[in-house]
């Protein structure tokens, strides 16, 4: 899995993308809360649920169908999140499951399972680029932790940061219309 220090570019990266007005802070958070939920499964090491369980890491959380739960709690809780229903819904379901998907591009763990309940096979994408983070903090503070550290920049935060840049740029120039030059009618 990427370590929870990088789920979050995901969020960070739509609100860049989007700006305060689309994404307000409180909504922002609420999606970068989303994105690392599903690794709340990983306590399940600690009450004996086996790895390969629907329950296990990498199973339920990690499913499209608890990224839409999530969303559908978000656009409950819309107005307090300063923001209309069907946008915290959308915002907080795909922030959500950009956690499975990336988790989908490690070289390690056992797959996702993306489709739990209607299925438990664990899926990966045909490349896996991104360095599996460890479990544990002692070995995550090693050369292994800066190893996935330095994957991380390259395969989730430099293309998050690129694309929230796009979008921005993109935003700015959309708001502001295109300019004609002097003496275009």
């Amino acid at each position: 899995m990427p370590s929870a220090l990088s789920h979050p570019a995901v969020p960070l990266a739509l609100a860049l993308a989007l700006g305060s007005r689309r994404v307000p802070g409180r909504l922002l958070l609420a999606g970068v809360v989303a994105a690392v939920l599903p690794d709340a499964d990983a306590l399940g090491f600690r009450l004996g649920i086996p790895y390969e369980s629907g329950l296990g890491h990498r199973g339920a959380s990690h499913s499209l169908l608890i990224a839409a739960a999530l969303g559908g709690v978000a656009a409950l809780i819309a107005p307090s999140l300063h923001c209309r229903r069907v946008v915290a819904a959308l915002f907080v379901a795909v922030c959500a499951a950009s956690h499975g998907l990336l988790d989908m591009a490690t070289n390690g763990g056992h797959g996702v399972a993306l489709w739990w309940p209607f299925s438990e096979d664990r899926l990966w994408w045909p490349e896996r680029p991104i360095e599996a983070s460890p479990l544990s903090l002692r070995r995550f503070f090693s050369d292994r932790g800066l190893a996935v550290m330095m994957s991380e920049w390259r395969w989730i935060w430099m293309p998050a940061l690129l694309a929230g840049l796009a979008g921005w740029m993109s935003r700015r120039w959309l708001d502001r219309g295109p300019s004609m030059p002097r003496g275009v009618a």
